[in-house]
C-alpha cells in the first residue's frame, strides 16, 4: 500500500511541477520516463531483450493507473455538500483504490510471465527507490520556508531552526509548551 502512495505522490508531483528556481528548465515527462527506465534497467540488471518486452507493458500499466489517479484527484478537489454525496465520494475513493490494486496485481502477474520473479522483485524495488530519490531531489530544489511566509510548496514542512518557534529538546525539536 505504501508503494502505491509513493507512486501516487510521485505522479502528482511529476504532473504538477513548475519550473524550479535552481534549475531553469521545466519538468519534462519524457525525461522523467527515460530516467525511470534507465534506473530500473540498471538497478534490476535487465537485459536489452527483457527491457524491450517489459517497458511497453509497464507503460500500459502506468497509463491505467494515471487514469484512476486523475479520477481520485478530481474527487479530492471539492468537498461534497451533503452527507449522501460525502458517502458516495468515500465509496468512489475506495473503489478507485481497489481498482488500482487490481491493476497492479494483474500487471505484476504479466511481468512474472515475462521475467523471473527475482527480476520482477528487483524492478519493483528499483521503481520505489527511483521515486524516493526523485522526491528528495525535488524537495532539495524547492524554495525553502521563510519565517512569516506561507509554504510555497505544499509538500514542504517547516524545518526546526531558531526563530520559527521550535526549541531544542533532549529528544529532538518540539514546539514550546509541548
Amino acid at each position: 500500500m505504501k508503494r502505491m502512495y509513493v507512486c501516487i505522490v510521485a505522479a502528482l508531483l511529476a504532473s504538477g511541477l513548475q519550473a524550479q528556481e535552481n534549475e531553469q528548465q521545466k519538468f519534462s515527462p519524457e525525461r522523467f520516463d527515460a530516467e525511470l527506465q534507465q534506473f530500473i534497467t540498471t538497478e534490476a540488471k535487465l537485459t536489452p531483450e527483457e527491457a524491450a518486452k517489459f517497458f511497453p507493458v509497464y507503460k500500459e500499466m502506468q497509463a491505467k493507473q494515471r487514469e484512476l489517479f486523475n479520477k481520485q484527484k478530481d474527487l479530492a478537489m471539492k468537498k461534497p455538500q451533503d452527507e449522501a454525496a460525502c458517502e458516495k465520494a468515500i465509496k468512489d475513493r475506495d473503489t478507485n483504490e481497489l481498482e488500482m490494486k487490481r491493476i497492479q496485481k494483474a500487471y505484476h502477474k504479466r511481468f512474472l510471465e515475462m521475467m523471473p520473479a527475482s527480476k520482477v522483485y528487483d524492478v519493483l524495488q528499483a521503481e520505489d527507490r527511483f521515486h524516493r530519490r526523485m522526491l528528495k531531489r525535488w524537495s532539495r530544489n524547492a524554495p525553502q520556508h521563510r519565517q512569516g511566509k506561507q509554504f510555497q510548496n505544499p509538500w514542504q514542512w517547516p524545518t526546526p531552526f531558531p526563530g520559527n518557534g521550535f526549541q531544542k529538546h533532549r529528544n529532538g525539536f518540539q514546539k514550546p509548551g509541548k
